[in-house]
């Protein structure tokens, strides 16, 4: 009789352990994103492992499940993604915050900033419902550490004859 409990025994432990796993997976804090084509490049690396930890004064980072991203602010408030395409030419406009020049493109209560003159790029969403561009300026230190490429924002007075 003694033989016939130890196998449900270890049965039972075992589909305890399966549910603890399937819970504790269930409750996770990840925030689900995809990879931009070259969120694998080095750079992108040593970036993403200098991000602060808070952004806009009050959001707290969270995990992310995609390489070179992060999420800040529960609900989130801003997206970040480090290997997106690099742009060349841009109607939109061009400024720069912390020594690193941005493209602006305001989508509504979205705002999305993306690095110009820097590759590889890199662009962050914030949803101005929740937080203000205060995140652009705090990323700008640690985005500064990615490679120029020699395009820059221009002053309307550059172009003008």
């Amino acid at each position: 009789m003694d033989t016939v409990r130890r196998p449900l025994r270890w049965t039972a432990i075992a589909g305890v352990l399966v549910a603890l796993a399937a819970g504790l997976t269930g409750c996770s804090n990840a925030v689900s994103m995809a990879p931009a084509p070259s969120a694998d490049a080095a750079q992108c690396a040593a970036v993403q492992v200098r991000l602060p930890a808070v952004v806009g004064n009050d959001q707290a980072l969270r995990n992310t499940d995609a390489q070179s991203t992060a999420a800040w602010g529960d609900p989130t408030a801003a997206l970040y993604h480090c290997g997106v395409a690099v742009p060349t030419v841009s109607d939109l406009p061009c400024f720069s915050k912390g020594g690193v020049d941005w493209i602006r493109d305001d989508r509504g209560a979205q705002v999305v900033y993306t690095t110009f003159g820097r590759s590889p790029a890199v662009q962050v969403v914030i949803d101005t419902t929740r937080t203000t561009d205060q995140v652009v300026q705090d990323l700008s230190d640690v985005v500064s550490l990615l490679p120029k490429d020699g395009h820059a924002c221009l002053d309307p007075s550059d172009v003008q004859g």
